[in-house]
């Protein structure tokens, strides 16, 4: 990597002194550690499922149960749900520290392990109690108090790339993690910001090209989240696929029971059958690249 050449991302110089806990020591340096009785940086190719958000205590309970049946190794779902804008509506809410009650009897029920998302440092604990991976959203990628404080709890860390963000600045959030002693670092790419994204509805467009890029340069896992990248359904089953074919470490995807009345984002999650179809998908691509899930 040539550390002067204008317009490069990540230099050699960067490696060395803004990331260097991030970056890889040899061409085959990974981070290979275990979650709950998963591993992640290895063969294994583990999958997120799950809603946006949490939406009842039957509701997440249902949806756990069928995610486990189809193959997911853990439960996504927001208790604490950012949102554009500030409005919320009896369809359009958050259940906060009730979400978080629904998620640990979602577990306590099926034995998911619970991915879910931090925003807040006064909520640092509660959170920790109840998720095995505590996810910091794209909006929170450079909220380094926040990011600091999360590492402090010991607990795994999924830092997802804010959609304006470059690698470097993705990175260099890792390192807040990393620095507090914090080995536990996944990476997720779910969409950048540009100016055609093929539907008035999309928002963004899925980076694939970051999945071999990050891999160049850091030993953390990269996810892939093609239901906030694509934001349309029938576009994640293709973006999964083609993240697991890039070599993606990892599949984090919308689920819902009846998605066009999901209460936050309807246009984005599968069904039950759709998920238990992709999954049998997943295998197969997973397979060709001499990966399992």
């Amino acid at each position: 990597m040539d550390n002067k050449a204008p317009g490069k991302d990540v230099t050699d110089q960067d490696l060395k002194d803004k990331f260097p806990l991030a970056a890889k020591k040899s061409p085959d340096h990974r981070s290979v550690f275990d979650i709950a009785g998963v591993t992640f940086g290895a063969e294994t190719i583990p999958v997120f499922a799950g809603p946006n958000t949490v939406e009842s205590r039957d509701q997440i309970i249902d949806i756990a149960r069928n995610v486990k049946k189809s193959g997911a190794h853990f439960l996504r779902g927001g208790a604490f749900k950012p949102l554009t804008f500030p409005y919320r509506s009896e369809k359009y809410y958050e259940l906060r520290e009730e979400g978080l009650g629904y998620l640990a009897d979602a577990k306590a029920e099926t034995g998911l392990p619970i991915i879910t998302e931090i925003m807040e440092e006064s909520k640092v604990d509660a959170v920790a109690e109840v998720a095995d991976i505590m996810q910091i959203g794209t909006r929170n990628m450079q909220n380094f108090p926040l990011l600091t404080r999360v590492a402090k709890t010991g607990k795994p860390v999924m830092i997802k790339r804010h959609f304006g963000c470059s690698l470097r600045d993705w990175l260099g959030a890792a390192e807040y993690v990393l620095v507090e002693g914090n080995e536990k670092v996944i990476l997720c790419e779910r969409g950048v910001s540009v100016p055609h994204t093929h539907r008035s509805s999309s928002r963004f467009l899925l980076d694939l090209q970051v999945i071999p890029a990050a891999q160049e340069v850091t030993h953390l896992p990269v996810v892939s989240d093609p239901s906030h990248a694509t934001f349309w359904a029938p576009w994640v089953e293709p973006m999964t696929l083609a993240s697991i074919a890039a070599g993606a470490d990892g599949i984090m995807l919308e689920v819902h029971p009846d998605p066009r009345n999901a209460a936050v984002d309807p246009l984005q999650p599968i069904d039950y059958q759709e998920f238990d179809a992709l999954m049998t998908k997943m295998k197969a691509v997973a397979s060709a690249v001499e990966r399992t899930l």
